[in-house]
């Protein structure tokens, strides 16, 4: 029979005991050991003063330049062997006949990844750096 509870058995707060835990079950905990899990991600407004709406393992945002961000880890990756996904931004701040072209994470080192946001002129083939109100990356390791 199943437990469907637990009930208080005189553990001392803190402890760590034997559970079994069905699939169903929430993690709550924070969890940088796992291998392929994500090792840190965020989601910030890199318009005006930059602005962290959430995040695991981000300690700040350094905003560097127009469309460059610096995402520090709070814990450092074990190596830079790592790697990075992240969204295309909607909020990007353009004007005239530009279009978002690309946005690029580069790997720095243990402690920080850059964010790199790039807008394309139609009217002529250039590529301009720009703010986004909408930037989210994610790091796997």
């Amino acid at each position: 029979m199943p437990l469907t509870k637990i009930q208080s058995l005189g553990i001392t707060d803190g402890t760590i005991v034997n559970a079994d835990i069905n699939a169903s079950a929430a993690i709550t905990s924070a969890k940088l050991s796992g291998v392929n899990d994500a090792k840190a991600w965020v989601n910030f407004n890199g318009t005006g003063t930059v602005a962290i709406r959430g995040s695991f393992n981000i300690s700040s945002i350094t905003d560097d330049d127009t469309g460059v961000y610096f995402i520090n880890f709070t814990n450092a990756m074990t190596d830079v062997n790592y790697a990075t996904a992240n969204s295309n931004p909607t909020g990007l701040l353009a004007t005239g006949n530009q279009q978002f072209a690309y946005s690029q994470v580069t790997i720095v080192s243990t402690s920080r990844c850059d964010l790199n946001l790039r807008l394309v002129d139609n009217d002529a083939p250039s590529f301009t750096q720009a703010d986004s109100a909408d930037c989210c990356v994610v790091v796997f390791r």
